[in-house]
């Protein structure tokens, strides 16, 4: 499920990372202090895309290094149908977001 996620997320919002649902994030300084965090909808899985998506719009470079994961042995998967519903649906309403540096952001060169 993961997998098809990120070719949807992908193909929707022309990104280039690979997934954009895990991984490790570091975000430069400048990138936090120029996102209006306060704008940010999503939580979860839809929080990872969404912090992403805005860090391509507002003209940050990402860079992705993966981490390989043991499949799970034991437990359950934290996916419900209201995360999906987020993601799905919340990846549509980014397409049609105003994206803009937070109010005083350093300028982006």
């Amino acid at each position: 499920m993961s997998y098809y996620a990120s070719v949807y997320v992908r193909k929707m919002l022309n990104m280039k990372v690979y997934d954009c649902t895990a991984g490790f994030k570091c975000y430069r300084r400048i990138v936090l202090d120029t996102i209006d965090l306060d704008k940010v909808e999503m939580k979860g899985y839809g929080f990872q895309i969404e912090m992403k998506y805005t860090t391509k719009r507002l003209g940050f470079a990402i860079a992705e290094v993966p981490i390989i994961f043991i499949n799970r042995k034991e437990g359950v998967s934290k996916m419900s149908s209201g995360i999906f519903g987020e993601a799905f649906w919340g990846v549509i309403k980014l397409l049609f977001r105003n994206i803009t540096p937070r109010e005083g952001a350093p300028k982006v060169l």
